[in-house]
């Protein structure tokens, strides 16, 4: 390898496109209390409306950790939602290319298959040396 490659990769390592690291796509005020629904689970909601969302999933010959990818095609998709008036968002389909739709619904109250909506969206705002854990689903 040659020396600017071996210098390029604790940089790229150190801006998260292998997989770790802090997301590009910050939660908005709004999109901080809307509801991620499993997809495939049956709604009983008022349909607002769809959503698509995109994100880069390759910087060059690099591509990006498919989880990140994921989680960021998700908060783009919550932060779109009030925008329909709409407080919870369920996945259409897989990701794809860095793609990825959305139904957005206004439920009201409590929705199951539902992640449940926080106000913590920092790892800072939780105290020192506790960690706060979420289910991606209820099985």
């Amino acid at each position: 390898m040659s020396r600017p490659v071996l210098l390029a990769l604790p940089l790229l390592a150190g801006f998260g496109l292998f997989g770790a690291g802090c997301t590009f796509v910050p939660i908005q005020p709004g999109g901080e209390a809307v509801r991620v629904a499993a997809a495939g689970t049956p709604l009983s909601c008022e349909r607002r409306g769809e959503i698509a969302v995109s994100v880069k999933d390759r910087l060059g010959p690099i591509s990006r950790g498919e989880l990140k990818v994921r989680d960021e095609l998700e908060v783009l998709a919550r932060n779109e939602a009030p925008g329909l008036g709409a407080d919870t968002v369920q996945p259409l389909g897989e990701p794809r290319d860095g793609e990825q739709r959305f139904a957005a619904y206004r439920c009201g109250g409590a929705v199951a298959g539902t992640a449940p909506a926080t106000s913590r969206t920092r790892v800072e705002a939780l105290p020192e040396g506790e960690a706060e854990v979420v289910p991606l689903r209820e099985d």
